[in-house]
């Protein structure tokens, strides 16, 4: 009865792939070889090449509401780029902010170009449901420290 019911009625917020620590994005140094950032960080979900090699790791969260499709309600990727002797010249942990793509470590967006064109790909059409997000409940956990 009543139990089935309130089961039947709750949204599901659900976390996939990478999920970073503090500790987990200080693991990872300027001059680490890409096998060392895998040692630290696992295999990444994809890799591309935006002046050197980078790796991708992908973290999601979604919401499925009774009865309704999953939807992705947030995502981070954290981005480790390499220099031509494939050591690790920059790290980045991006995600949107007020519907713009955001380096939460620099603080600031990243520049126009070939990497920002791979972080839209990545971080998908969740800065168009942004503007939806507003009339409803918004992502779990709200803005990063």
């Amino acid at each position: 009865g009543a139990v089935a019911l309130q089961a039947c009625d709750a949204t599901r917020i659900d976390r996939h792939g990478h999920v970073f620590t503090e500790v987990d994005l200080q693991q990872v140094q300027q001059g680490m070889t890409k096998d060392q950032v895998r040692l630290a960080l696992g295999t990444p979900d994809t890799t591309g090449t935006v002046d050197g090699d980078v790796f991708y790791y992908i973290s999601s969260v979604q919401r499925t509401r009774p009865m309704g499709k999953p939807t992705v309600i947030d995502r981070k990727v954290l981005a480790v780029y390499f220099d031509q002797n494939e050591t690790v010249r920059q790290v980045a942990h991006y995600g949107l902010q007020d519907g713009k793509i955001f380096d939460f470590i620099k603080g600031e967006t990243p520049a126009s170009g070939k990497q920002l064109t791979a972080l839209e790909q990545l971080l998908g059409n969740i800065a168009n449901r942004r503007s939806l997000l507003k009339q409803d409940d918004g992502p779990p956990g709200g803005r990063p420290r």
